[in-house]
């Protein structure tokens, strides 16, 4: 049986930002700074000794990059000169994952007159791996308003989940979303503790989606300030461009 002394070895990992690292090496108040709130601007020089200093460790052994995420919704938004820089940004060794989210076809890359898929240059979107998605099956559809219904704690008849199912499937999920809690409220007003098949279409008729709301611009054009849309053009409806 050994006997002597026991050692004990302990590793401890920080797991720290490299902003938060750039503002420590910014301020005079070393970490105390990360609790200032105002940060303010921080020199390229900073960044680039502190972006060598970590390579440095890398190689070392003494810390492991880890890539975060960074998510952009409506990707078709943003200029070419984002674009620019974002494609200079992801050729740095310490770039995060990038995804990037567009619910556009072929669309006009803003501050240009150039198409492209997406709304993103050619050169740009030749870097990227391009998932497919497709639409929600009617399952799939019920199941999310029923999950949701449950985080905004209403109390739903399946007869009324099945109804909103239906006008998620004819108009979308987000503005079916939207009913659960005005139906909800409807519910409370007639003093009853589910949301009844009654409810979700009192609120149907009171809120529109997308394309009622386009019809009954259509119908009512003439009665709108500054109306654009020439007679002859019927049904088209005129859209400002950027």
């Amino acid at each position: 049986c050994p006997d002597g002394e026991l050692q004990t070895r302990k590793e401890i990992v920080h797991l720290v930002s490299l902003h938060e690292i750039d503002v420590i090496n910014s301020r005079q108040q070393g970490f105390l700074a990360l609790f200032s709130g105002e940060t303010g601007e921080i020199k390229s020089e900073v960044r680039e000794q502190i972006n060598q200093k970590i390579s440095e460790w890398c190689e070392e052994g003494k810390a492991e990059i880890v890539p975060g995420v960074l998510f952009i919704d409506e990707i078709h938004m943003l200029d070419m000169e984002c674009f620019s820089f974002l494609n200079r940004a992801l050729e740095d060794t310490m770039a995060p994952v990038v995804i990037m989210a567009s619910n556009r076809g072929m669309s006009r890359i803003r501050g240009t007159n150039y198409q492209s898929p997406h709304g993103v240059p050619i050169d740009f979107l030749d870097r990227l791996l391009i998932i497919s998605t497709q639409a929600y099956s009617e399952d799939d559809i019920r199941q999310i308003l029923k999950i949701r219904c449950d985080e905004e704690e209403v109390d739903m008849t399946e007869d009324a989940l099945a109804v909103l199912t239906k006008v998620a499937t004819e108009t979308s999920l987000r503005y079916a979303i939207h009913l659960i809690s005005t139906g909800h409220l409807v519910a409370q007003k007639r003093q009853s503790a589910k949301v009844d098949v009654v409810d979700i279409k009192r609120v149907y008729s009171l809120f529109l989606d997308e394309a009622r709301s386009v019809q009954y611009l259509k119908d009512y054009q003439d009665e709108y300030m500054y109306n654009e849309i020439a007679p002859s053009q019927g049904e088209k409806m005129a859209v400002d461009s950027f």
